[in-house]
Protein backbone atom coordinates (compact mmCIF):
# COMPACT_ATOMS: atom_id res chain seq x y z
CA UNK A 1 0.00 0.00 0.00
CA UNK A 2 1.06 3.53 -0.98
CA UNK A 3 0.61 6.36 1.18
CA UNK A 4 3.45 9.21 1.06
CA UNK A 5 2.91 12.30 -0.25
CA UNK A 6 -0.29 11.95 -1.32
CA UNK A 7 -2.72 15.02 -1.73
CA UNK A 8 -4.68 16.07 1.72
CA UNK A 9 -6.95 19.39 2.27
CA UNK A 10 -8.84 20.90 5.04
CA UNK A 11 -12.21 19.24 3.76
CA UNK A 12 -13.39 15.73 4.29
CA UNK A 13 -16.17 13.29 4.22
CA UNK A 14 -19.04 15.76 6.22
CA UNK A 15 -17.95 18.92 3.31
CA UNK A 16 -20.51 19.81 1.43
CA UNK A 17 -19.73 21.42 -2.09
CA UNK A 18 -20.68 24.83 -0.94
CA UNK A 19 -18.37 24.25 2.15
CA UNK A 20 -15.35 23.84 -0.36
CA UNK A 21 -16.17 26.72 -2.96
CA UNK A 22 -16.40 28.87 0.68
CA UNK A 23 -15.22 32.21 -0.84
CA UNK A 24 -14.00 31.48 -4.18
CA UNK A 25 -15.49 33.48 -6.65
CA UNK A 26 -15.81 31.46 -10.17
CA UNK A 27 -16.37 34.29 -12.37
CA UNK A 28 -15.53 33.90 -16.20
CA UNK A 29 -15.48 30.31 -15.73
CA UNK A 30 -17.16 28.02 -18.52
CA UNK A 31 -17.93 24.65 -17.06
CA UNK A 32 -19.89 21.83 -18.90
CA UNK A 33 -21.53 18.97 -16.58
CA UNK A 34 -22.45 16.07 -18.10
CA UNK A 35 -25.90 14.03 -16.28
CA UNK A 36 -26.54 17.53 -14.76
CA UNK A 37 -30.16 17.13 -14.96
CA UNK A 38 -30.05 15.36 -11.73
CA UNK A 39 -27.72 13.99 -8.68
CA UNK A 40 -24.80 14.68 -8.04
CA UNK A 41 -24.43 16.37 -11.24
CA UNK A 42 -27.51 19.17 -10.24
CA UNK A 43 -25.74 19.29 -7.11
CA UNK A 44 -22.55 20.20 -8.87
CA UNK A 45 -23.88 22.53 -11.43
CA UNK A 46 -25.76 24.54 -9.05
CA UNK A 47 -22.79 25.16 -6.35
CA UNK A 48 -20.30 25.79 -9.14
CA UNK A 49 -22.74 28.19 -10.71
CA UNK A 50 -23.39 29.87 -7.05
CA UNK A 51 -19.87 31.19 -7.35
CA UNK A 52 -20.69 33.01 -10.75
CA UNK A 53 -19.41 30.13 -13.33
CA UNK A 54 -20.97 29.63 -16.21
CA UNK A 55 -22.34 26.24 -16.53
CA UNK A 56 -23.59 24.38 -19.24
CA UNK A 57 -25.92 21.04 -18.44
CA UNK A 58 -25.07 18.31 -20.76
CA UNK A 59 -28.08 16.16 -20.58
CA UNK A 60 -30.17 13.55 -22.33
CA UNK A 61 -33.28 14.84 -21.13
CA UNK A 62 -33.59 18.02 -22.40
CA UNK A 63 -36.92 19.08 -20.40
CA UNK A 64 -35.36 17.15 -17.23
CA UNK A 65 -32.23 19.76 -17.86
CA UNK A 66 -34.38 22.68 -18.33
CA UNK A 67 -36.05 21.77 -14.70
CA UNK A 68 -32.75 21.01 -13.29
CA UNK A 69 -31.48 24.89 -14.59
CA UNK A 70 -34.50 26.77 -13.72
CA UNK A 71 -34.47 25.84 -10.26
CA UNK A 72 -30.45 26.55 -9.94
CA UNK A 73 -31.51 30.01 -11.22
CA UNK A 74 -34.63 30.43 -8.86
CA UNK A 75 -32.82 28.91 -5.87
CA UNK A 76 -29.64 30.40 -5.93
CA UNK A 77 -30.38 33.67 -8.25
CA UNK A 78 -27.47 32.78 -10.17
CA UNK A 79 -27.23 32.86 -13.65
CA UNK A 80 -29.42 29.98 -15.31
CA UNK A 81 -27.16 27.07 -16.68
CA UNK A 82 -27.24 26.27 -20.20
CA UNK A 83 -28.71 23.47 -21.45
CA UNK A 84 -27.03 21.46 -24.54
CA UNK A 85 -28.27 17.70 -25.46
CA UNK A 86 -25.91 15.06 -25.16
CA UNK A 87 -26.71 11.20 -25.56
CA UNK A 88 -23.58 9.75 -24.55
CA UNK A 89 -24.34 6.83 -26.13
CA UNK A 90 -24.98 8.21 -29.53
CA UNK A 91 -21.71 9.14 -31.75
CA UNK A 92 -24.09 11.55 -33.92
CA UNK A 93 -24.89 13.21 -30.35
CA UNK A 94 -21.38 13.59 -29.01
CA UNK A 95 -20.32 14.92 -32.66
CA UNK A 96 -23.25 17.88 -32.45
CA UNK A 97 -22.18 18.77 -29.21
CA UNK A 98 -18.41 19.18 -29.95
CA UNK A 99 -19.10 21.12 -33.16
CA UNK A 100 -22.19 23.58 -31.21
CA UNK A 101 -19.93 24.00 -28.42
CA UNK A 102 -18.39 27.78 -29.06
CA UNK A 103 -15.42 29.12 -28.06
CA UNK A 104 -12.67 28.18 -24.67
CA UNK A 105 -13.91 25.75 -21.98
CA UNK A 106 -12.19 25.69 -18.87
CA UNK A 107 -13.76 22.65 -17.09
CA UNK A 108 -15.42 19.23 -17.85
CA UNK A 109 -17.09 17.05 -15.01
CA UNK A 110 -17.87 13.88 -16.70
CA UNK A 111 -20.17 13.24 -13.99
CA UNK A 112 -22.71 11.29 -16.02
CA UNK A 113 -23.61 7.60 -15.77
CA UNK A 114 -25.36 4.59 -15.83
CA UNK A 115 -25.90 0.97 -14.24
CA UNK A 116 -28.00 -1.73 -15.97
CA UNK A 117 -29.35 -4.67 -14.03
CA UNK A 118 -28.57 -6.91 -17.14
CA UNK A 119 -26.97 -7.00 -20.61
CA UNK A 120 -27.61 -4.24 -22.78
CA UNK A 121 -25.91 -2.83 -25.53
CA UNK A 122 -25.13 0.34 -27.98
CA UNK A 123 -25.90 0.24 -31.47
CA UNK A 124 -22.40 -0.22 -31.91
CA UNK A 125 -22.51 -3.57 -29.74
CA UNK A 126 -20.97 -2.30 -27.34
CA UNK A 127 -21.76 -3.06 -23.38
CA UNK A 128 -23.47 -0.65 -22.26
CA UNK A 129 -22.32 0.50 -18.87
CA UNK A 130 -18.79 0.46 -20.39
CA UNK A 131 -19.96 2.78 -23.57
CA UNK A 132 -21.62 5.29 -21.68
CA UNK A 133 -19.52 5.71 -18.66
CA UNK A 134 -16.42 5.59 -20.43
CA UNK A 135 -16.35 5.30 -24.37
CA UNK A 136 -19.31 8.46 -24.54
CA UNK A 137 -16.81 10.47 -22.29
CA UNK A 138 -13.66 9.49 -24.01
CA UNK A 139 -15.08 10.74 -27.30
CA UNK A 140 -16.39 14.40 -25.58
CA UNK A 141 -13.15 14.42 -23.89
CA UNK A 142 -10.82 14.05 -27.07
CA UNK A 143 -13.46 16.26 -29.15
CA UNK A 144 -13.29 19.26 -26.60
CA UNK A 145 -9.92 19.13 -26.20
CA UNK A 146 -8.75 22.41 -28.29
CA UNK A 147 -11.42 23.85 -26.20
CA UNK A 148 -10.25 23.29 -23.12
CA UNK A 149 -6.70 24.04 -24.64
CA UNK A 150 -7.95 27.45 -25.29
CA UNK A 151 -9.19 27.40 -21.97
CA UNK A 152 -5.96 27.04 -20.04
CA UNK A 153 -4.37 29.69 -21.95
CA UNK A 154 -6.90 31.60 -20.35
CA UNK A 155 -6.82 30.93 -16.67
CA UNK A 156 -3.57 29.15 -16.59
CA UNK A 157 -4.79 25.62 -16.74
CA UNK A 158 -7.91 23.25 -17.41
CA UNK A 159 -8.96 20.67 -15.42
CA UNK A 160 -11.51 17.65 -16.46
CA UNK A 161 -12.87 15.88 -13.31
CA UNK A 162 -13.76 12.06 -13.91
CA UNK A 163 -16.43 10.73 -11.68
CA UNK A 164 -15.55 6.47 -10.67
CA UNK A 165 -16.70 4.62 -7.85
CA UNK A 166 -15.42 2.23 -4.98
CA UNK A 167 -16.61 -0.29 -7.53
CA UNK A 168 -13.95 -0.32 -9.39
CA UNK A 169 -12.30 -2.01 -6.77
CA UNK A 170 -14.73 -4.89 -8.19
CA UNK A 171 -12.45 -5.48 -11.05
CA UNK A 172 -10.03 -4.26 -13.93
CA UNK A 173 -10.44 -3.61 -17.40
CA UNK A 174 -10.61 -6.95 -19.03
CA UNK A 175 -9.11 -6.17 -22.36
CA UNK A 176 -9.71 -9.94 -24.24
CA UNK A 177 -13.32 -9.70 -23.50
CA UNK A 178 -14.58 -5.84 -23.01
CA UNK A 179 -17.81 -6.68 -24.12
CA UNK A 180 -18.97 -9.78 -22.64
CA UNK A 181 -19.23 -11.48 -25.92
CA UNK A 182 -17.45 -14.92 -23.92
CA UNK A 183 -17.90 -14.43 -20.09
CA UNK A 184 -20.87 -14.62 -18.17
CA UNK A 185 -22.30 -11.34 -18.43
CA UNK A 186 -22.28 -9.60 -14.17
CA UNK A 187 -23.74 -6.12 -14.58
CA UNK A 188 -21.62 -5.15 -11.24
CA UNK A 189 -18.33 -6.68 -12.86
CA UNK A 190 -19.34 -4.42 -15.63
CA UNK A 191 -19.78 -1.27 -13.67
CA UNK A 192 -16.84 -1.78 -12.08
CA UNK A 193 -15.02 -2.27 -15.61
CA UNK A 194 -15.81 1.00 -16.13
CA UNK A 195 -14.98 2.65 -13.11
CA UNK A 196 -11.50 1.40 -13.29
CA UNK A 197 -11.53 2.94 -16.66
CA UNK A 198 -12.53 6.01 -15.66
CA UNK A 199 -9.74 6.14 -13.52
CA UNK A 200 -7.45 5.29 -16.30
CA UNK A 201 -8.79 7.69 -18.26
CA UNK A 202 -7.79 10.50 -15.97
CA UNK A 203 -4.28 9.01 -15.55
CA UNK A 204 -3.76 8.95 -19.77
CA UNK A 205 -5.19 12.33 -20.14
CA UNK A 206 -2.83 13.81 -18.16
CA UNK A 207 0.44 12.26 -19.16
CA UNK A 208 -1.24 13.46 -23.25
CA UNK A 209 -2.11 16.90 -22.33
CA UNK A 210 -0.68 18.06 -19.26
CA UNK A 211 1.95 19.86 -21.85
CA UNK A 212 -1.27 21.70 -22.71
CA UNK A 213 -2.48 22.68 -19.31
CA UNK A 214 -5.13 20.10 -18.71
CA UNK A 215 -5.47 18.36 -16.18
CA UNK A 216 -7.19 15.53 -15.21
CA UNK A 217 -8.14 13.63 -11.75
CA UNK A 218 -10.59 11.25 -10.41
CA UNK A 219 -13.30 11.44 -7.67
CA UNK A 220 -14.85 9.04 -5.74
CA UNK A 221 -18.41 10.86 -4.63
CA UNK A 222 -19.06 8.18 -2.13
CA UNK A 223 -22.24 6.23 -1.43
CA UNK A 224 -24.98 9.01 -2.59
CA UNK A 225 -28.60 7.47 -3.05
CA UNK A 226 -29.39 8.79 -6.41
CA UNK A 227 -31.26 7.77 -9.84
CA UNK A 228 -28.21 6.19 -10.93
CA UNK A 229 -29.39 2.97 -8.72
CA UNK A 230 -32.89 2.81 -10.09
CA UNK A 231 -31.31 0.19 -12.38
CA UNK A 232 -29.84 -2.10 -9.48
CA UNK A 233 -31.02 -5.59 -9.48
CA UNK A 234 -31.76 -7.49 -6.18
CA UNK A 235 -27.96 -9.34 -5.83
CA UNK A 236 -26.94 -5.24 -6.17
CA UNK A 237 -29.08 -3.67 -3.84
CA UNK A 238 -28.28 -6.59 -1.35
CA UNK A 239 -24.58 -6.00 -1.96
CA UNK A 240 -25.22 -2.30 -1.17
CA UNK A 241 -27.12 -2.84 2.00
CA UNK A 242 -24.40 -5.63 3.21
CA UNK A 243 -21.51 -3.08 2.65
CA UNK A 244 -23.70 -0.24 4.57
CA UNK A 245 -24.05 -2.80 7.34
CA UNK A 246 -20.40 -4.05 7.39
CA UNK A 247 -18.97 0.16 7.76
CA UNK A 248 -17.63 -0.54 3.80
CA UNK A 249 -19.14 2.70 3.31
CA UNK A 250 -21.92 5.90 5.36
CA UNK A 251 -24.62 7.27 2.53
CA UNK A 252 -24.00 10.77 1.78
CA UNK A 253 -26.19 13.33 0.99
CA UNK A 254 -25.75 14.92 -2.39
CA UNK A 255 -24.15 18.18 -1.09
CA UNK A 256 -21.68 16.06 0.04
CA UNK A 257 -21.49 13.76 -3.11
CA UNK A 258 -20.88 16.62 -4.73
CA UNK A 259 -17.58 17.85 -2.39
CA UNK A 260 -15.20 15.53 -4.03
CA UNK A 261 -16.32 16.68 -7.81
CA UNK A 262 -15.96 20.45 -6.65
CA UNK A 263 -12.41 20.42 -4.96
CA UNK A 264 -11.38 18.56 -8.41
CA UNK A 265 -12.71 21.84 -9.78
CA UNK A 266 -11.21 24.31 -7.99
CA UNK A 267 -9.17 23.30 -5.54
CA UNK A 268 -5.14 25.14 -6.11
CA UNK A 269 -3.53 21.68 -4.62
CA UNK A 270 -4.91 20.07 -8.48
CA UNK A 271 -4.37 22.79 -10.59
CA UNK A 272 -1.43 21.42 -12.42
CA UNK A 273 -1.50 17.85 -11.25
CA UNK A 274 -3.17 15.11 -12.31
CA UNK A 275 -3.99 11.28 -13.16
CA UNK A 276 -5.12 11.25 -8.96
CA UNK A 277 -8.04 9.45 -7.50
CA UNK A 278 -9.68 11.80 -4.72
CA UNK A 279 -11.90 9.87 -2.02
CA UNK A 280 -13.68 12.09 0.75
CA UNK A 281 -11.73 15.28 -0.61
CA UNK A 282 -8.42 14.32 -0.47
CA UNK A 283 -6.29 11.79 -2.76
CA UNK A 284 -6.83 7.99 -1.97
CA UNK A 285 -4.15 5.29 -0.98
CA UNK A 286 -3.25 2.68 -3.61
CA UNK A 287 -4.01 -0.79 -1.90
CA UNK A 288 -2.71 -4.25 -3.93
CA UNK A 289 -5.48 -5.60 -6.80
CA UNK A 290 -6.12 -8.52 -4.36
CA UNK A 291 -6.68 -6.22 -1.39
CA UNK A 292 -10.71 -6.51 0.13
CA UNK A 293 -13.19 -3.53 -0.45
CA UNK A 294 -14.36 -3.81 3.21
CA UNK A 295 -11.03 -3.60 4.72
CA UNK A 296 -10.12 -0.77 2.28
CA UNK A 297 -13.69 1.46 1.54
CA UNK A 298 -11.43 4.43 0.60
CA UNK A 299 -8.03 3.17 -1.43
CA UNK A 300 -7.81 2.74 -4.81
CA UNK A 301 -6.52 -0.40 -6.59
CA UNK A 302 -3.60 -0.24 -8.50
CA UNK A 303 -5.34 -1.29 -11.87
CA UNK A 304 -7.26 2.32 -11.75
CA UNK A 305 -3.73 3.94 -11.67
CA UNK A 306 -1.18 1.65 -13.79
CA UNK A 307 0.29 4.27 -16.65
CA UNK A 308 0.84 0.93 -18.83
CA UNK A 309 -2.95 -0.32 -18.63
CA UNK A 310 -4.25 3.87 -19.12
CA UNK A 311 -1.72 4.05 -22.02
CA UNK A 312 -3.56 0.36 -23.66
CA UNK A 313 -6.99 1.60 -22.43
CA UNK A 314 -6.44 5.35 -24.70
CA UNK A 315 -5.46 3.12 -27.56
CA UNK A 316 -8.40 0.46 -27.48
CA UNK A 317 -10.62 3.38 -26.86
CA UNK A 318 -9.16 5.90 -29.56
CA UNK A 319 -9.54 2.46 -32.14
CA UNK A 320 -13.02 1.82 -31.19
CA UNK A 321 -14.42 5.34 -31.92
CA UNK A 322 -12.37 5.55 -34.91
CA UNK A 323 -9.80 8.17 -33.73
Amino acid sequence: MTFSHLITTSFTAASTADDVLSGTTLRGLRAIVTGGSSGIGTETARALATAGAEVTLAVRNTEAGNAAAEAISRSTGAIRPRVMRLDLTDRTSITEFIESWDGALHLLVNNAGVVTSGLERSAEGWELQFATNHLGHFRLAVGLHDALARGAVERDGARIVSLSSTAHMRSGVDFDDLHFERRAYDPQIAYAQSKTANSLFAVEATRRWAADGIVTNTVNPGGVATGLQRNFSQKQRESLNAAEAAGVFKYKTVEQGAATSVLAAIAPELAHTGGHYLDDCREAYTVWNDAALAEHPHGVKEWALDPALAERLWQVSGELIGR
